[in-house]
């Protein structure tokens, strides 16, 4: 998937990939794609419910080498 821009939050533990992933969305304009790499299990649930409470759009998620992934749309 193309992606504008992308966020590794490898490493760090809730709720700090969620507080940068809106930090990176703040920079970015609407409709643009942010790619979101984390290494925590929490950032599941936690992205999911991130887009939902935002109204950005959660556009795909997935695993990757234990590392997983979110492509969000900004709204």
């Amino acid at each position: 998937m193309e992606f504008n821009k992308e966020f590794d939050a490898s490493g760090l533990a809730c709720p700090l990939p969620i507080v940068k992933t809106k930090k990176a969305l703040s920079d970015m304009s609407s409709g643009q794609v942010l790619r979101v790499i984390a290494t925590d299990p929490g950032s599941v649930c936690d992205m999911a419910a991130f887009a939902e409470q935002t109204g950005n759009a959660l556009l795909e998620q997935s695993t990757e080498a234990s590392k997983y992934v979110f492509y969000l749309k900004k709204a």
